[in-house]
Parts: C-alpha cells; structure tokens; sequence
C-alpha cells in the first residue's frame, strides 16, 4: 500500500512539475539565461554581471580574459571568480540568480567573459572598460517599455542597437515591464534584449510598475530587480541599487528612485539631502539625472509638483544639463528654451520624457514643450565629446526624429541649437484608444490645446 502511495505522489509531483514547465515560457535550466552586464563600481576598473539559473546549479562562476582575436588562449591567462547566488521563487518558477562583480581591470580595455559552471558554461562575451579621464562616449536612452514587450519592444531595442552598435551603454528610464510579480514579463525583457545585454551595459532606474503592493498594501520594490541587476549602493539608505550614481569619462549619471519619492516621505527627504551633496561637490563638466515621473508630464491630465517642487530648483542651481525620464507614454522636449530663437542661453536643464514600447498616452501639449510625438515608439542616441553634447531621438523604423545640442560656456551655461529635421513633421495624431473613447467635450479641449501649441511654435 505504501509503495502503491508513493508511486501515486511521485505520479502527481511529475504531473505538477510538466504542467508548470508547460505553463512556464521561460523556464531556468542549467544553462545561464537572462545575462547582463551593469555596474556596481567604477566603471574604468570594474563590471558586473548577472544571471539566471535553475536550482540544480548550486555553485556558479564567471571567467574572465583580456580579449584576442585568437581562440587559443592560454588557461592561465583566464581568471575565474565564484559567483554570489540568490534563491528566488517567482509564479512560474523557483531559479537562482549569480552575480559577479569583476574589479581592478585595465581602463579602456576589451575583456572576454563567459558565466556558468564546470559542466555548463554560456558563450564568450565581450565588454570594454571606460576610461578613467574624460573621454568621448555614447549611451542609448529607453523609456518605458512595460507592454507586449517580445512582439512589439524588441524591435525598438534591435534597432537602437543596429543604429548605434558602438554605444557604450543603455540606459532604462523605468516601468520595464507592466506586472513586476510575473516571471514571464522579464523574460520578455530579457528576451527582447538577448545577447546584447551581455555585450553592452545597463543603467537602469525604477518606474511605478516595478513596484507592486505587499500584504499590507505597502508598496514594494519587485523581488526580480535586485537579484536580475547588480547596481552601484552609493544612495541613500534604504534605496541601495535604486537611486544612485556613477561618473562616466567626465559625466556624472544620477539616478533618482521617484516611485520612493513618491510614496514614502523618508525617502523623498533622503534623496533630496543626498542629490544636492552630489550636485555640489561634482567634478565633472557634464550632469545627466534619470528618473521615472516627469518633472514636466507630457501626457494631458499629469503632473507631479511635489517632485518638481523639491528638485528642480537643485537642477537649475547645481547647472544640471540633462533629464531622462519615462512614464507618460509620449514624447515631450523641452524646458526654459524660448521657442524660435536658437542659438540661446538656457535657464535649466533639458527636458525629456519618452516611450520606446507600444502602450501610448494622448499628449499634454503644455507650454514647456518644444517637440512632441504621440502613438509613436522611439529610442534616443546621446553622444558627449568635449563641451558638446548631441541628443538624438529616433522612432523604431529609425527616422531621425528630434535633435538638439547643447554646448558647454565658460560660465555653466549652456548654449542650445535646435536640430529638428525640417523634413519631419511632428507626430501629434491621437492614439487609436483615445480617438473612441473621447467625447465632444475631450475633442474640444484637445483641439484648443493643440491649436495653442501650433500658435506658440510659429
């Protein structure tokens, strides 16, 4: 009886262990998944980077060598370092997640690394180190991603890398995927992506929908962000990977968490404490900040003046130059820039919000707006030489879009030129969605707005 119970139970787990597995589109195995290289340190001297494996796979390992052109090198020449390893059991699934940290590398040098174990290894990859002075570099801008990520965002992320193979990194301005608790959205992510996360570095800020509400209705980072990306802990107390900063060849990239901002009073009054020390005592000639929210919403009915209120007046003060930033499901760019007359001074930073997936917003067409897309995906190029900065902004059919630049003056401000292509007209069109479900009453607000908008830009 016993053994006929046992057989009946080991029936059931098989049962249970194939249908999970069927259910299960990404499932981990033994073989490294969902690779990516980001940042814990300095980015001259060190990279990280993290993995997926299922739960057979107790030990991992990375190796690490100066790369060649040449299959046969040497063992010797190959470092390995032993992973750190994370359980986490997710609604599909139970895996473990390794990072590495690889430190005291060369600058500006081409490593190879490979991760895995002693039976099972991923391919070679390779990165290249920054350098450790002010250099010329390139990064590649995402807003949200969020939904239909495999069908509809992969083709933004394949593109922006096809257009700019030679970037540096890539940079994620939050809301990654739409349900943070579902094992399935980030592996869309990691999907669209593949392989080149593991080639070119990630920063990566968190939006509203990587947090989602515990058990006492409290929100919670997801249990996916931290195990899936190994980020620098220099930010406040509490926000460790989250909000935080790295320089960059002469840059520094701040990221600032604003769901926390947001949600919890001790954090707001934490991150502003801690940004103004990094904007004070800033060595470098150029300041970029990512955050989710918007300081200046490009979606009609938005706003955030409590985020405003408490950290623009630290921009202007501290010359901040750049704000990349996601969450309205549009494009908007803009600032204290006055309209029609270029070159110019500017008063503050440039501002812009945008969408590289397919969920889209109907537009503000507020006065702080100097270009505007709607129902339309785009990535962003960002180039920085020098005292110059060129911005970028291509739709995922890779049409030049938006462009600006911005040079550096003797006495921090910046000068702005306006590089919109003539040819290209602005993509205002409601979304499909908006365009059912507006009334007479929506219609006449929009029209009012968008001929206001027109007016201003002649």
């Amino acid at each position: 009886m016993r053994i006929a119970n046992f057989i009946f139970l080991l029936c059931m787990l098989s049962f249970a262990v194939a249908k999970t597995y069927a259910q299960d589109p990404f499932p981990p195995s033994v073989v490294p998944d969902r690779i990516i290289l980001t940042w814990q340190n300095d980015p001259a001297h060190s990279q990280a980077v993290s993995w997926r494996t299922s739960v057979a796979v107790k030990k991992a390992l990375a190796q690490i060598r100066l790369a060649t052109p040449t299959p046969d090198v040497p063992d010797s020449t190959t470092v390995s370092v032993s992973a750190n390893t994370q359980l986490l059991i997710t609604d599909n699934n139970a895996a473990h997640f390794h990072f590495v940290n690889f430190d005291s590398l060369r600058p500006l040098t081409q490593y190879m690394y490979r991760v895995g174990n002693e039976k099972t290894w991923s391919e070679w990859f390779h990165f290249t180190t920054a350098s450790d002075s002010v250099a010329p570099f390139s990064f590649i801008y995402f807003g949200d991603a969020q939904n239909d990520i495999k069908s509809l965002w992969s083709r933004t992320i394949r593109g922006a890398y096809s257009k700019m193979p030679t970037a540096d990194f890539l940079l994620h301005a939050g809301d990654l995927v739409n349900d943070p608790v579902k094992d399935e959205e980030w592996g869309e992510w990691f999907y669209a992506g593949g392989w080149i996360y593991g080639m070119m570095p990630s920063v990566l800020t968190p939006g509203n929908h990587e947090y989602y509400r515990n058990r006492k209705g409290v929100r919670q980072l997801a249990d996916h962000w931290k195990p899936s990306f190994t980020l620098p802990e220099n930010g406040p107390k509490g926000l460790e990977e989250t909000a935080y900063y790295m320089d960059y060849q002469g840059a520094r990239i701040i990221s600032i968490n604003s769901q926390a901002f947001l949600s919890f009073k001790e954090d707001s009054i934490s991150q502003v404490i801690w940004l103004e020390q990094l904007l004070k005592d800033n060595p470098n000639r150029w300041t970029i900040v990512t955050m989710h929210h918007p300081i200046y919403s490009s979606k009609y009915g938005r706003d955030n003046p409590t985020l405003r209120n408490a950290l623009q007046p630290l921009f202007e003060k501290y010359n901040v130059d750049l704000l990349l930033q996601g969450h309205d499901h549009t494009y908007g760019r803009g600032g204290n820039i006055p309209v029609g007359k270029s070159p110019e001074k500017i008063d503050g930073p440039v501002y812009v919000v945008s969408v590289s997936g397919p969920k889209m917003y109907d537009l503000s067409l507020e006065d702080w707006m100097k270009r505007g897309a709607s129902n339309t995906q785009l990535y962003q190029v960002i180039q920085i030489d020098g005292d110059r900065l060129l911005f970028e902004a291509y739709t995922t059919t890779d049409q030049l879009y938006d462009a600006f630049e911005l040079v550096k003056g003797k006495k921090e401000k910046n000068t702005f030129r306006d590089l919109t292509p003539d040819n290209v007209p602005e993509l205002l069109e409601l979304p499909p969605a908006y365009k059912k479900s507006y009334k007479e009453a929506d219609w006449a607000n929009f029209n009012e707005r968008f001929e206001a908008y027109k007016k201003r830009k002649q």
